[in-house]
């Protein structure tokens, strides 16, 4: 990977905020665009393999690139789910235990055929394509995990949530106090952070929740996305403003 955004708050608020838009777009695709789970997922697939490749070779592959395949990814593995434990009815909890294996055996080919860490910039394109492999299974995982957990237990929407987030909070709990490697640590809370974006974009779009609707749990959603980004890019240039004033008064102090 040529240039990735740089893992801190923003970071992860910005990839809830795409996983659980992720969840209402592909929704809004398979259900309110009529194109069911089978064309759904035929569809996103087209356009998530177009803009991985565009990705892949691109010479100066920017920040908002990145962000732009994350968001597909998570659409994309929101229908792919779907597909699979309701259109080929292998159900919630068979559905999960595949996946947990697919992803599995997707770290297991980059261990065999690469030594490069899947968190860091400059690798391969084959690294970097099971960079992207990887989280699109995970997406695939996390929404059928955040369906099981809803469907199929007592908690819900709302409490599979909270639920979810504590489990979050223990992996950079972990990844702060203990030597345990930052990647594991990486891809626990980045496969965390899909079941939550799962079970936040049925909380506001499902009658159980606020009911908002796919079209304006979206709509609202990519404003809540912006929103992160547009912070964050204003914090950074504070940052910077701060460093230089610094530099500037230390310089006429000498």
């Amino acid at each position: 990977m040529k240039k990735s955004p740089e893992i801190n708050v923003f970071y992860w608020a910005l990839i809830i905020s795409a996983n659980t838009m992720g969840e209402t777009a592909g929704d809004l695709i398979s259900q309110t665009f009529n194109l069911g789970y089978g064309g759904g997922t035929i569809a996103l697939i087209s356009i998530f393999m177009l803009a991985l490749i565009f990705a892949l070779f691109s010479k100066n592959q920017p920040v908002f690139l990145y962000w732009i395949v994350i968001t597909l990814a998570s659409t994309t593995g929101t229908t792919i789910s779907d597909y699979i434990t309701r259109t080929l009815s292998l159900g919630y909890i068979h559905g999960t235990i595949v996946l947990v294996f697919l992803l599995a055996l997707t770290f297991v080919i980059w261990r065999l055929f690469s030594k490069s860490s899947l968190i860091q910039n400059g690798f391969s394109k084959a690294t970097e394509f099971l960079y992207w492999i990887a989280f699109l299974t995970s997406s695939i995982l996390g929404t059928a995990f955040g369906d099981l957990l809803a469907h199929e237990t007592s908690l819900g929407f709302g409490g599979g949530t909270v639920l979810l987030f504590i489990l979050l909070l223990i992996t950079v709990l972990i990844a702060f106090f203990t030597k345990i490697s930052r990647e594991i640590c990486y891809w626990s809370a980045i496969i965390l952070t899909h079941p939550i974006g799962a079970t936040i974009g049925d909380y506001l779009t499902k009658h159980e929740g606020l009911n908002l609707g796919n079209s304006n749990a979206s709509l609202v959603l990519v404003l809540v996305f912006l929103i992160v980004i547009i912070t964050g890019k204003l914090m950074i240039i504070k940052k910077k403003h701060l460093l230089t004033s610094k530099r500037l008064s230390s310089f006429l102090t000498q």
